[in-house]
C-alpha cells in the first residue's frame, strides 16, 4: 500500500446517490447490470455521465458475460472500469469456462483499451478449508485483468454442502469477510493493485487495511442502509455509514504519510 487508497462502493444506481458519494470523496462508483436482457437502464446511464465530469471513476459489473452483450453494455456506457466477479471456482469445474472468460477480457482489451479491467478473485471466509488456490486463480488472470478484488467464496469443507452465493454463479454482496491472510498474500504476489472486499463496513476497514495493506477496499452491504428486520437494502447507501467509511481510510493515509515522512527524516539523518 502506497500513497493514496482506493475506496470503491458499490451498489449504486442512480445519479443523486453518484453525486453525494463523489461528494463524500470516493475514488470509484460501481453500478451492477442484473438483466443482460433489460441492459438498457436510465439511471445508470445518468450515474455513469454523472460520473464522467467527475474525478471519481464509475465501475460496471454486468452480471452475464456473452462477448457481443458486453460489447453493446460498453459501447453505450463507456465506463472507466469494467468489473467481473464470476465465481471462477465453479467456472473451474465447467471445461474450458475459465478459459473462455480469459479470452473475452484479451477482447475486451483490444477493443476498449481505454476501459480497465477488474476481476474477483474468490477467497474463502475465515478457517475454512481451501477449495481452490487463490493464488492460481489470479496468475491466469493477472495478464488480462488491471485491478484483482478479493471477495468471499460462500462455502464449507470439501465434500460438504456449499452454501449458494447470493448471486447465483458470482461473488459478492455476501457481507462476511474473506480470509484476510489469503487476501494478504495476494496483496504481497501480485503484479496488479489489489483492492479488499467482502464484508468491510466503518467497523472493521481500519483493521482490514492494516492487516492486509491493499491498494483499496470495496464496500456494498457494509455501508447500505438497514431495514427494520437488521438486513442491507440493496440499492440504497447510508451515507453517514459511507462518510464514516471515507474518513477512516483516509485518517490511515494521513497517518502512513506522516510514518513515511519520519522514516525518511531518520534515515538522511
Amino acid at each position: 500500500m502506497t500513497g493514496r487508497i482506493i475506496i470503491q462502493i458499490y451498489e449504486v444506481q442512480e445519479p443523486l446517490e453518484a453525486e453525494n458519494l463523489i461528494e463524500a470523496d470516493v475514488d470509484h462508483i460501481g453500478s451492477v447490470l442484473i438483466s443482460e436482457e433489460n441492459w438498457k437502464q436510465p439511471g445508470i446511464l445518468d450515474t455513469m455521465r454523472v460520473l464522467s465530469d467527475s474525478p471519481s471513476k464509475s465501475s460496471l459489473i454486468p452480471l452475464f458475460n456473452n462477448k457481443d452483450s458486453i460489447f453493446r453494455v460498453l459501447d453505450y456506457y463507456q465506463p472507466d472500469i469494467v468489473h467481473f466477479c464470476e465465481d471462477l471456482t465453479e467456472a473451474a469445474g465447467s471445461s474450458g469456462r475459465n478459459e473462455t472468460l480469459i479470452l473475452l477480457q484479451q477482447q475486451i482489451k483490444e477493443r476498449f483499451p481505454e476501459i480497465r479491467i477488474m476481476r474477483s478473485i474468490p477467497s474463502p471466509e475465515p478457517g475454512k478449508a481451501d477449495r481452490f488456490s487463490v493464488m492460481k486463480l489470479a496468475r491466469i488472470f493477472e495478464p488480462v485483468s488491471d485491478f484483482f478484488l478479493t471477495d468471499t467464496l460462500l462455502g464449507g469443507e470439501p465434500g460438504a454442502v456449499s452454501e449458494k452465493q447470493p448471486v447465483s454463479g458470482f461473488v459478492g454482496i455476501t457481507g462476511r469477510t474473506c480470509d484476510w491472510e489469503k487476501a494478504k498474500e495476494l496483496v504481497q504476489k501480485s503484479r496488479i493493485p489489489v483492492i479488499l472486499a467482502g464484508g468491510l463496513s466503518p467497523d472493521n476497514v481500519s483493521q482490514g487495511i492494516i492487516q492486509v495493506m491493499p491498494e483499496g477496499v470495496d464496500s456494498c452491504t457494509g455501508t447500505n442502509e438497514i431495514d427494520s428486520h437488521g438486513k442491507p437494502v440493496r440499492f440504497k447507501k447510508d451515507f453517514n455509514r459511507v462518510r464514516s467509511f471515507v474518513k477512516d481510510v483516509r485518517r490511515l493515509e494521513s497517518e502512513n504519510r506522516m510514518q513515511q515522512r519520519q522514516s525518511a527524516a531518520a534515515t538522511n539523518a
